[in-house]
């Protein structure tokens, strides 16, 4: 297995040269040391504090390197807009690739991604007629005046009522 000395990255024994446009360095090594550390996956703060916790439930040591995007807007706003690579030691690469595959960090190649159907509790109403919308306004604001007619009635009652005991 090799791979890239400056982003860290994994690539296949057949490959010879790094393929990411933004790293400088082209040239690969061949992994000599099982403790030096790879790049697993990238993340916002959110998600680099998540896979991290994964990865220490399962025993798992790792580091991250930060990306800038701007220090100026982390100035103004208060918060931290940076990507982060987390990094992993190439011996528990494979175990690290499983934790991050089951909580969804990392989506595996050649995986479909399915978009499963679920029932949000928001209703779907047929839509109404103008006319049936229409008597629909009618119908609430009559039953609203006789809702209010009652209420003032029965306070009128009630207060009558009250009246009477002290009379």
């Amino acid at each position: 297995m090799k791979y890239c000395p400056k982003c860290k990255r994994l690539y296949n024994d057949e490959d010879t040269n790094c393929t990411r446009a933004d790293c400088k360095r082209k040239a690969l090594k061949t992994v000599e040391d099982e403790g030096v550390s790879v790049y697993l996956c990238s993340g916002d703060v959110i998600e680099r504090d998540r896979v991290q916790a994964a990865l220490q439930d399962s025993g798992i040591p790792s580091v991250y390197t930060r990306h800038m995007v701007s220090a100026s807007s982390q100035l103004v706003t208060g918060m931290d807009f940076d990507e982060f690579d987390i990094l992993v030691p190439f011996e528990l690469y494979e175990k690290a690739y499983d934790v991050a595959v089951g909580i969804g960090a990392i989506t595996p190649e050649g995986a479909e991604v399915v978009n499963e159907e679920f029932d949000d509790g928001i209703e779907e109403f047929e839509e109404m007629s103008r006319s049936k919308r229409t008597t629909v306004r009618i119908m609430s604001a009559i039953l609203f005046i006789i809702f209010l007619a009652l209420a003032i009635y029965g306070t009128d009652s009630i207060m009558a009522f009250i009246k009477s005991l002290f009379s």
